[in-house]
């Protein structure tokens, strides 16, 4: 399965030197969600093939990958340092998803996310705080935030659901935009 080799990749760039980047826009620190996480958010998110999938600060792109492959998804990932979407943007070509899957070199409280069905976030409690308005403008009814670890504040989740990976409970938040008022 390809998912396997992509597994050595994500190993490697996580230990990997970036280079240089002005993060001061950065939302969060790089810390990749295990693939089980992975898989359970977009699980949880009930991702159909054909959907869109946004990540923002998509690290190294793993979300974006297994969306498009496991679950038959388009994607489109959002990252503000340059080494991780030259990485990212390596391992999309190197999977053969390069028309499937984008990665966007940008800041996400910038991104414009009004095509996404489902929405994954790995970033902080603040963060989500900043990116919350955005989302309640730009995503339509019935799409989906699921956000690994930290909730945002304001939203009651539809569901949390509770991922153990090595020797940790990861909690999973998943939201859903209400009808338009």
């Amino acid at each position: 399965m390809v998912l396997g080799c992509a597994s050595l990749f994500f190993s490697a760039a996580a230990g990997a030197a970036q280079p240089k980047t002005d993060l001061s826009k950065s939302l969060a620190p790089f810390v990749p969600s295990p693939h089980r996480v992975v898989e359970m958010m977009l699980d949880a998110a009930k991702v159909k093939p054909g959907e869109t999938v946004y990540d923002l600060g998509c690290g190294d792109g793993r979300v974006l990958i297994i969306a498009a492959q496991k679950y038959g998804a388009n994607a489109v990932g959002v990252e503000i340092s340059e080494g991780l979407v030259k990485a990212a943007r390596e391992q999309v070509k190197r999977n053969g998803l390069e028309n499937r899957v984008q990665v966007i070199h940008g800041d996400a409280l910038q991104a414009d996310v009004s095509r996404a069905d489902v929405v994954t976030l790995y970033l902080l409690t603040h963060s989500n705080e900043l990116l919350r308005p955005m989302l309640e403008t730009q995503l339509r009814p019935g799409a989906r935030v699921v956000s690994h670890d930290f909730e945002i504040r304001g939203w009651k989740p539809k569901r949390v659901e509770t991922c153990n990976v090595y020797n940790r409970a990861h909690k999973i938040y998943v939201y859903e935009m209400p009808p338009k008022k």
